[in-house]
């Protein structure tokens, strides 16, 4: 059976609209999954102006129609937005709610069956933050209304190179004190775990240092030898494929030879970095820790260039892929 992916738009503001379009239109598509598209009409149908696409959409209600089976695209029609608050390349609150109303409805379709993934175009934290989002990011969002409590954190994968934090969304400041052998631990098992649910049986990962030249022995910085070194002993000794800490400027370039998978990285730029210089078209996050695939294109909104016809669809099928590849192995 095909996969069962909803799409939203994103924020109607930016790229999402057409990225989503483009992504339809794209060989290979239509016949790789059962699309259901969420959202607003009018929406979707200007990220077709933009894309200079065409295609049909056929109507349904998804929870209590067969979808699957109808002809065109199938499309889950919502008011969320009136055409004419839809401020192309700016911040507004009207976007933002835009894009919490239509993710709402995609995690209860995830919920109940009625699609086993979600695929989203871009969001823009700040117009979320404008409409009332109260946590840090859409990760913690979706985890709170799915009900989540285990470790969650962003992964981002590139050209089948992967990588996964151990902290995230926090001041620099704060990232030594923050990390643990827990929390080491839980982002080696996620990013390994997530990886076997992408199809890699034994998957090689590499953990990152925290400090320059991996502490030096101790010269520029203990967390390696209090923390990491102990923490990734164990792990292999469990039978994990797993090595390090490696120094940050270094540990990549194993990962460019394909020598290893993914690397825990101890904080949000030292992947990150790393990811979009080697790719920034390219990369894509998958929300890690949630009960159902959900992944979105690594870049932004792209303000800059929205409602001109220049997005590159690269990063959103590349999601979309990972999306369906992940419904195929997820009960690894």
């Amino acid at each position: 059976m095909k996969p069962k992916i909803g799409i939203i738009p994103g924020d109607p503001s930016g790229i999402g609209p057409e990225l989503i379009a483009r992504l339809l239109a794209d060989e290979g598509v239509a016949e790789a999954a059962d699309i259901l598209l969420i959202g607003d009409a009018h929406v979707f149908q200007a990220g077709q102006a933009v894309a200079g696409q065409d295609f049909d959409m056929t109507a349904v209600d998804a929870e209590t129609s067969n979808w699957t089976e109808v002809e065109a695209f199938a499309f889950h029609a919502m008011d969320t937005i009136s055409a004419d608050k839809v401020q192309v390349a700016e911040v507004t609150e009207a976007g933002g709610a835009s894009v919490l109303r239509t993710l709402d409805q995609a995690l209860e379709f995830a919920q109940t069956g009625v699609i086993d993934a979600i695929v989203f175009g871009p969001f823009n934290k700040a117009s979320m933050h404008l409409a009332g989002l109260g946590h840090d990011d859409e990760l913690h969002y979706m985890a709170e209304k799915l009900g989540v409590t285990n470790y969650i954190s962003e992964l981002n994968t590139l050209d089948g190179m992967w990588t996964s934090r151990v902290t995230s969304h926090i001041p620099l400041r704060d990232v030594a004190d923050t990390i643990s052998e827990e929390r080491v631990a839980e982002a080696v098992h996620l990013i390994h775990n997530t990886l076997r649910r992408s199809g890699l049986e034994r998957p090689r990962i590499s953990v990152a240092a925290i400090n320059p030249h991996a502490g030096d022995g101790g010269n520029f910085g203990t967390e390696e030898i209090d923390i990491l070194e102990p923490t990734v002993r164990k792990l292999a000794q469990g039978q994990m494929a797993v090595d390090g800490p490696w120094p940050s400027d270094t540990v990549f370039l194993k990962a460019v030879a394909k020598e290893i998978d993914a690397v825990v990285t101890m904080y949000h730029d030292q992947g990150q970095i790393a990811l979009k210089l080697l790719g920034f078209d390219r990369g894509v996050t998958v929300q890690g820790g949630l009960p159902i695939p959900v992944s979105t294109p690594a870049h932004g909104t792209a303000f800059d260039i929205a409602g001109q016809g220049r997005a590159d669809v690269g990063a959103t099928r590349a999601a979309f892929d990972i999306a369906c590849n992940m419904v195929t192995h997820w009960d690894k």
